[in-house]
Order: C-alpha cells, then structure tokens, then sequence
C-alpha cells in the first residue's frame, strides 16, 4: 500500500448543515482520501424511504483520485434501540431491516466507495449505547451486508481513541471492549482504525500494542491532530471547577435538534466554562492559546504548534509502518462560530485545516500549509524510515526513502514551547521541525 495522507471532512455530512463542497479543497492539500460520517437517520429517514442526496453530494464532487472512506453511525429515531437522531448509536431494533439499508447503500456507491467503517470509537459511551458483544453482532452484520454488496470494499473496525493503547497502567474498560472485539469479531472486519492523539511521541509505543492485538490486520490512524490543551499539565488546575461540573462526562443522548438550539452542554459545565472566560487573561498560555478570543499573539503560536505535531506525528506513525494517516479535520460542520462555553469545544475546535468565509470553506490555517507541503513531500516516497543520530536521542530525522529528502527536529527537553516570551513564560513562535535535501 502507498502512503496516504487523507482528511476527515467532520463529525456528520448532510445532516445538520446542507451538504457542502469540500472536493476542491481537498485536491488542493493534496489529500488522497477523504472520510465521511453518515448516519442511519439521513440515509432511511422514514422505514422503507431511503435519501441518498448527502451520499451522491460527496459522489458527485469527487473525482477517481480521491478514495472515499465512510463512517456509518446505526442512530435512528424510529429503527434504533435508543432513539435519536445522531448518538449515540445504538443496535437496530430490527437488524435485518438496518442490513438491508446498508446493503442498499453499498449497492448504490459500489466501486466509489473503499473503505466503510462500523461506527466511530464505539467503546465511549456518547458513540455506542450497547456492549461489546452488542457491537460484535452489528460489526458481523455489517460486514455481512457491505460484502454481499461490494466484495471488494473494505470493512473498518470502529475506531480506537486515544488511551486503549498502549496497555493503560489501570484496569480499563474501554481496553477490555476493545480486546473483546478484537478476539471474538476478527473474522468481521478488515482493517483496526486508531485515533493517535495526545502525546506524539507514544505513536511506536501505541502501533507496537495495537499489532500484537490484531495480529496481521492492517492498521490505519483514522484521526490524528494535536496538541490538546489536557498535554499541558500545567491547565489542569485551571479546569478543576469545570471537571467537578462534569465537563467531560458524556451526553446520555445527543440529537440534531441539540445542536440547532445549543444544547450541548449541562448549565453547570457552560456556568464554569463562562467563570473560566471571565479570568482569561489570568490563565496560562498552553490554555488561553485554545479558547476562543485569546490574545492575536497566542492564536498564532497554536497555530504554529499544530503545523508542528502534524508533521511530528506524521513521521512517527509513518515510520512505524502506518501508510494511511487521516487528519482530523477539513473544516467546521457549518460556518457559525463555535460555542466557547462547550468544553469540548475547547477540546477539538481547533483542530481544522480550512475555515468558512461566509459559507465557502475558503480560508487555510498554518497547519493546512504543513499538510500540503508534507503531502508534497511525500509523493513518491516508498517508506519513511527513521534514521538514529548516535548520541543525540533527542535528535529525530526521518529519510522518505526513494524522494532523497529528509525531515529532522529537537525534541524539546519539557513538553513547553521555548522561543517566544508571553507573560514570563517561554513559548515557541517558529517552526520545530525542517525539510532538507540529502547530498
């Protein structure tokens, strides 16, 4: 397999927005694949009633040169076991009748479409209302369904967030439902999808566990992005109040009309988050930099780190043997501003390539820059192999074997950014990394 670099278009397609063109953009990174989200709710609105237009939106805007990689969530108000319209996903009531739309639907993109993945890190909670041997019997029966339709498509296991692998030090529940499905739905699937996020220099660690798990299974990283605001220990101190509200606990159910209305949030996490924008200026860098309205200087600096990691953690991942990487997102969902009183927002929002101007995703953040020089780089490239610097453990250079250009940065001492001087703290404000000829 050649290596890939891809986007995630975002977390839904068509349903909460009107299906936008994203096609152009893509190219224009030089992303060879793009992953989509689709939900049983838009494609079989009514039992029987199937909508295809979301589905033939993204057929008709891409091209052959772009792979298509689709994500499927079983959420259904009225085929669901746990009725909504966006998550969690839960097992069908009738999975007969939920099989015989995905058969419909494989049918209809047969030849377009590579890659059809069972539902999204279904070991959380606010994406799989079930058990894992729940998701065993959908995953068999989706496979079932995909493969009578395409034989030559590709089944994804739902994918794997960060904390699974490696062996966490604790008993882990998401590990056990993980190694469950591993073991007992290995005949179901074709590829294991792993969310790398976090910190980048666990990526070896991470592949390492994951293949003495599935054996001889391809693995892809199906999300990666970074940083996250929770890498910097020093924030943590400063989200007490939020966490003690529940800022990370998962919605019992999520629907469209939720987000329409902004519901995303308990009124104790958005009373916390709203007291945590209202001392701002007081809160370190590593955390202002990820809210929305920080300081022009610190907007940049992120910016710059992300530009960064996707780079760092591409050449980890690509080192390690990894040839499809799928970055966490093209863009928004739709072009109003984020609630900055959401924490996870705070979370993920940053975490686009490309930003809406008016309602044309027109507008290239740093890191789209990085992706599409990476991307550029890479062309031709027959692996990425990391070459040792004898004495210098933190030096990391990276060879893309057959292209005669090498990738090298300094791992940092601490996980700070050193360079720029924001309120006494040292912050990094240029680039980590750096691309070179061989001679």
């Amino acid at each position: 397999m050649d290596i890939q670099l891809g986007v995630v278009r975002g977390i839904q397609y068509g349903l909460i927005a009107k299906p936008d063109t994203f096609a152009p953009q893509t190219k224009e990174l030089g992303a060879g694949l793009v992953r989509v989200f689709f939900y049983w709710s838009q494609l079989e609105p009514e039992p029987g009633r199937h909508d295809w237009s979301a589905v033939d939106a993204v057929l008709d805007q891409v091209d052959d040169g772009t792979e298509l990689w689709f994500t499927l969530g079983a959420s259904s108000p009225w085929g669901s076991t746990r009725s909504t319209d966006l998550l969690p996903a839960s097992p069908p009531v009738d999975p007969a009748a939920y099989a015989a739309t995905l058969r419909a639907l494989v049918e209809h993109c047969r030849g377009r479409v590579r890659y059809w993945q069972c539902e999204n890190e279904p070991c959380i909670a606010l994406f799989w209302a079930g058990t894992a041997a729940d998701y065993v019997a959908h995953l068999t029966s989706f496979h079932q369904a995909v493969k009578s339709a395409d034989p030559d498509a590709t089944v994804v296991l739902g994918g794997c967030p960060p904390g699974v692998f490696p062996a966490p030090d604790e008993p882990d529940g998401e590990r056990e439902f993980f190694l469950q499905v591993i073991e007992e739905g290995r005949d179901a699937y074709d590829v294991f999808d792993i969310h790398l996020y976090g910190d980048p220099y666990l990526i070896p660690r991470t592949i390492e566990d994951v293949r003495a798990a599935v054996g001889d299974k391809p693995v892809v990283a199906g999300e990666y992005n970074g940083p996250l605001p929770l890498q910097y220990p020093e924030v943590f101190e400063h989200l007490t109040e939020v966490f003690a509200a529940g800022g990370v606990q998962p919605w019992h159910r999520l629907t469209v009309e939720d987000l329409h209305e902004g519901r995303l949030t308990t009124e104790p996490v958005r009373a916390a988050m709203k007291r945590l924008y209202d001392r701002m200026a007081e809160l370190p860098p590593t955390l202002q930099m990820f809210m929305t309205g920080c300081p022009e200087e610190l907007e940049a600096l992120r910016h710059r780190l992300n530009a960064d990691d996707l780079v760092i953690r591409n050449m980890l991942a690509l080192s390690c043997g990894i040839r499809l990487t799928v970055c966490w997102q093209l863009g928004p969902d739709e072009p109003t501003a984020p609630d900055p009183y959401n924490f996870l927002q705070l979370l993920f929002s940053k975490f686009q390539l490309m930003a809406f101007e008016g309602d044309t995703m027109s507008v290239r953040h740093p890191c789209a820059d990085a992706f599409a020089e990476l991307s550029s780089r890479l062309a031709g490239a027959e692996d990425v192999r990391r070459v040792e610097v004898p004495g210098r453990p933190d030096a990391y250079v990276f060879e893309l074997v057959g292209t005669g250009v090498e990738v090298a940065w300094l791992r940092p001492s601490t996980p700070g950014p050193p360079a720029l001087v924001w309120n006494g703290t040292a912050l990094r404000s240029r680039p980590q990394y750096g691309y070179a000829h061989r001679s």
